[in-house]
């Protein structure tokens, strides 16, 4: 399954609105096939993997053996036919499946249809990695909000820029580097109007994160519709990609992004913004770049007083003379 799971990391940043899933064909413990889902309305992971296995094995050799997928294999039909038709008639013996489907109108039927069949099904194995890999698809599909992303980079005592004679960066060149991973697999990236007029950024991939696939959606939300129209986001090569979301609440902007078909965001905001977004309970996730840096200038992380969030399943690593600190938002107090 861990070989499945990398496989289907390939996906991420590229099969939205759909989940990246990988698969891989075991038999006799001699690896006949991998496969992953490539983009939104191509073959699924399940028919990367048979077709795979039979082009370097043929068709016979798969009988018998076993496949691991990250996801329950799709039961209908949609842009492409059913895989678990495939996984039957390729006449396989087990499916070992990470997680299942989060779609409430086919969570399990998958599964049901393939035991019915003959096949010996597992479910649920490495499944706390299997639903991290899905998770902006589960979060869409269950409540039609994207799921959100907040990243900030700040010093040791939380402070979110520096004095100006001390330069623009708080962070690191490889954190900035690793923003750029994570920017990849977003659908969009949603700052508030003040971080648009003070900082003027940019919002792109860049380098080898912008190959194959679109720049992400970059939004302003802003309870003032006069914006520079001289800023980046208005005059660069990729301003076809910027939505202004004006008079709206951060609630309503996420739900017309979902609409959209986003199916994540990551958060690049100021610290009222950030706030406001942990406190309503639209955060999921936080991913911090502390930089080895005590004071800074006034603009604080969380600017007001009290605890607005708690994290879990903390993910903590260096990167440079930085510390990343990643993890799920538990509820607020």
């Amino acid at each position: 399954m861990q070989e499945a799971l990398a496989e289907g990391r390939k996906g991420l940043g590229l099969t939205s609105p759909n989940p990246p899933v990988g698969a891989v064909i075991v038999k006799d413990g001699i690896v006949l096939g991998r496969g992953w889902h490539e983009r939104a309305g191509g073959p699924h992971a399940e028919v990367f993997a048979l077709g795979d296995a039979s082009r370097r094995h043929g068709p016979e050799a798969i009988r018998g053996a076993t496949i691991y997928v990250t996801l329950e294999p799709c039961s209908t039909q949609g842009r492409t036919p059913p895989c678990t038709d495939a996984l039957i008639s390729a006449g396989l013996k087990r499916v070992v499946v990470g997680a299942s489907d989060p779609n409430p109108a086919h969570q399990g039927k998958g599964l049901e249809i393939l035991r019915k069949a003959g096949l010996e099904v597992t479910t649920d194995v490495a499944g706390k990695e299997a639903r991290e890999l899905i998770r902006f698809f589960a979060r869409h599909i269950t409540t039609g909000l994207p799921w959100v992303i907040a990243k900030s980079a700040l010093t040791l005592d939380g402070r979110t820029k520096l004095p100006k004679e001390k330069g623009q960066w708080v962070s690191s060149k490889e954190s900035r580097d690793d923003v750029q991973f994570w920017r990849r697999q977003c659908d969009a990236i949603l700052i508030g109007g003040e971080t648009f007029r003070v900082d003027n950024p940019s919002l792109t991939l860049r380098g080898k994160w912008a190959e194959g696939r679109p720049q992400p959606w970059r939004v302003i939300l802003s309870s003032d519709p006069d914006l520079p129209e001289t800023h980046k986001l208005f005059t660069d090569f990729h301003s076809n990609r910027t939505i202004v979301h004006d008079g709206t609440t951060l609630r309503e902007s996420l739900t017309r992004l979902g609409k959209l078909g986003v199916t994540s965001v990551m958060l690049e905001s100021g610290g009222r913004l950030f706030t406001h977004a942990l406190n309503e309970g639209l955060v999921n996730e936080v991913i911090l770049y502390l930089a080895p840096i005590l004071g800074g200038a006034e603009q604080r992380l969380i600017p007001t007083e009290g605890i607005v969030g708690t994290l879990t399943d903390l993910e903590v690593v260096t990167l440079g003379s930085d510390i990343r600190v990643r993890g799920l938002v538990g509820s607020a107090s």
